[in-house]
This record gives structure tokens, sequence and C-alpha cells, in this order.
């Protein structure tokens, strides 16, 4: 977390249409770096379903290193 002034600042997610007009997300760190990016959804429920789909199974995601 970052300490701006009297407030913390943690990471966040976007919401935003694309040139498609598809609902795309991305996760921006407190730094405001793009550190996530999603597919284009067709809808802004779609979308937000899918940043829920995140928050919950990111937590214990393995790491599948193909290098």
């Amino acid at each position: 977390m970052l300490f701006q002034g009297d407030t913390y600042m943690s990471a966040k997610f976007e919401i935003y249409k694309d040139k498609a007009g598809e609902f795309r997300f991305r996760l921006k760190a407190a730094n405001g770096e793009i550190i996530a990016s999603s597919e284009g959804y067709s809808s802004k429920q779609a979308c937000e379903n899918g940043i829920k789909s995140v928050k919950t199974n990111a937590a214990d995601a393995g790491i599948d290193d193909q290098t």
C-alpha cells in the first residue's frame, strides 16, 4: 500500500471500453503501473464478474512456469 497524504492508496481495478466497444478491466498497482489486463466482455456486468473471479481465485492460484 502507498501512503499519500492522509489516505492509503492500494491497487485498484479500472473498467473501461476498448475501441471495439467491449468492456475490459485492468488492475493497477498503487504506483499506477498496469499489472494485469482482461479479455473483452460484451457487458459491464460480465466484466464486473471477471473482476470478482480474479479477486476470488487469484489468491490461491498456482504458478505454471513454462520456461
